[in-house]
């Protein structure tokens, strides 16, 4: 079946998910072990649970409506659509179930400096008239710019999954899309 993406040829894999075959095998065992690929009654699923994933990822990086994506993996429209709607929240990084008591308490916000007056952390100023920040405010500054630039890095790496910048679903399908893709990040973080 010549065009056809498929998870069996491990040369997709990595476009779509930004996993590693083996990561990609890993992430398949742990959704099974989770009952993502139960066996039900009914018909069964004309894809494996491996293009399924593979699907649903290409979805999420791609944004691909469903008339387009269905024939590259060789299922109807309606089927793609039944596939995202069941396998997103199963692939949704699940939170955890139990905190410590003073776990979140009273965090400390770093934010840039558009939430002045907001009592975030955000950076110091020159005030009207002064030529210059002292020396402790321009560290303070400096280590702020280095924390913040993580997070900025982060959202630009977020931004690579065309679903989060062009988004057409509704309901919790930007909520499933989002913990999805962090799951997935994160599975490509740990290696």
């Amino acid at each position: 079946m010549a065009g056809v993406i498929t998870a069996s040829e491990s040369s997709w894999i990595v476009p779509f998910t930004g996993l590693s075959p083996r990561q990609f095998g890993k992430l398949i065992t742990a959704l099974r072990r989770e009952g993502a690929d139960p066996v039900r009654k009914g018909r069964p699923w004309s894809l494996p649970l491996e293009d399924r994933v593979l699907l649903v990822a290409a979805y999420w990086r791609t944004n691909l409506t469903l008339r387009q994506l269905a024939p590259l993996f060789e299922v109807s429209k309606s089927a793609a659509d039944r596939i995202i709607d069941h396998l997103g929240p199963a692939l949704a990084l699940q939170q955890r179930k139990r905190f410590r008591k003073d776990a979140v308490g009273k965090t400390t916000v770093i934010a840039d400096g558009g939430y002045r007056g907001t009592g975030l952390v955000i950076p110091h100023r020159r005030e009207p008239g002064q030529a210059e920040l002292p020396d402790w405010k321009e560290e303070h500054n400096a280590s702020h710019r280095k924390v913040r630039a993580r997070v900025e890095h982060a959202f630009a790496r977020m931004k690579t999954w065309k679903i989060l910048r062009d988004c057409r679903l509704k309901g919790d399908g930007v909520h499933h899309a989002m913990l999805g893709i962090a799951r997935l990040h994160n599975l490509t973080l740990a290696g």
